[in-house]
């Protein structure tokens, strides 16, 4: 009489906890120079480029120091998963930048972006990204810096 019963419990309490056991997030994914190149071709996003020169027509850094640099896009604006607004296109070393107003960005190698000035306040990686959107693009509002180094 209550074997029936015991079993059915036991057999809901394992699919409840299969059920509520977090699956493992997919590793983020760093933009491309080819990922970038389509973004910026396909954006009608208003970008400054800031940093290091880069050959537009090829998406590479200039220079010696080009395979320390780190490629940073952020954005004022996010538009369901479409991030775009006005975008700076930050391309170099290890740094901190200011962007107040960033609600979006993406990376060639892991950035933290913070939500106060001067990279302090509560920061977050990149490679944590909580909420990715199209094109290798991460939803970060609240952004006021970003730190850019050897993560």
């Amino acid at each position: 009489m209550y074997f029936p019963t015991l079993t059915s419990a036991i057999i809901l309490a394992f699919a409840l906890v299969a059920k509520s056991s977090p699956t493992a997030e997919s590793p983020v994914s760093y933009q491309t120079i080819q990922e970038f190149n389509e973004w910026l071709a396909n954006t009608d996003a208003d970008v400054t480029f800031v940093g290091e020169p880069i050959d537009k027509a090829h998406g590479i850094t200039l220079g010696s120091r080009s395979a320390l640099n780190t490629r940073v896009t952020y954005c004022s604006t996010r538009s369901g998963n479409i991030c775009g607004g006005t975008c700076t296109v930050y391309t170099g070393g290890a740094t901190c930048l200011s962007a107040p107003g960033t609600s979006c960005l993406s990376a060639t190698n892991n950035v933290a972006f913070c939500d106060r000035g001067g990279c302090g306040g509560s920061c977050n990686n990149f490679a944590n990204c909580g909420t990715r959107l199209d094109g290798g693009f991460c939803a970060t509002p609240g952004t006021a810096s970003i730190n850019v180094g050897n993560f």
